[in-house]
Order: C-alpha cells, then structure tokens, then sequence
C-alpha cells in the first residue's frame, strides 16, 4: 500500500483534495440547512448524521460553520466533541505521515 502511494502521490493528492472540497462543501451545506429548518420549525437533521459528516469528512467546516451561524452552540457534544475529532484526526494523520516517511 505504502508503495502504490509512493510511486503514484500526485493521483493520491489529486483524491484526497477532490474528497476534502467535496467533504466541506458537504458539512457547510447540510449545517446551514439544519439551522434554516431549525427557524422554521421544519424537520431537522439528525445530531447523530452532523456528527458522522465531522468524522468522515470535515469537523473543522462544520465547526466554523456553526460559530459563525450560531447554531447548536450551546450544545457541549459539537463545542467539545467536533475539536475533538479535530484533534484526533490530526493525530491520525501525523501517524500516518509518520509511518510513510520513516517508511
């Protein structure tokens, strides 16, 4: 596995950054969507699928979307949790490059 990303790292980059634009563009728009249904009193977006779209794609999106809409901000599962899986994937991801570089 190590080798395929080694010999093929611009198609590699190429993926991750198509998946992370697609993944922000994702959370903004279903974050802003849950707070417009939310004035509206209209059928809401699950806490539980605003979570999984912070682990699979971006909390960092997620999170400044909802500081600068002002929604779900009092709520301590997204002002704590989403840091947290924020720091968490950072360290995934240093463990990762860690493993590719040292090799």
């Amino acid at each position: 596995m190590i080798e395929f990303i080694e010999n093929n790292i611009s198609a590699v980059l190429t993926a991750l950054s198509v998946y992370y634009v697609f993944g922000v563009f994702i959370c903004v728009i279903v974050t802003v969507f849950d707070k417009s249904a939310a004035v509206k009193h209209k059928r809401r977006v699950s806490e539980k699928t605003l979570i999984l779209l912070a682990v699979f794609f971006s909390a960092i999106a997620e999170y400044s979307t909802m500081k600068i809409i002002r929604h779900k901000t009092l709520h301590k599962k997204f002002m704590i949790g989403l840091p947290a899986i924020i720091i968490g994937k950072i360290i995934i991801a240093g463990i990762i490059a860690y493993t590719i570089i040292d090799g």
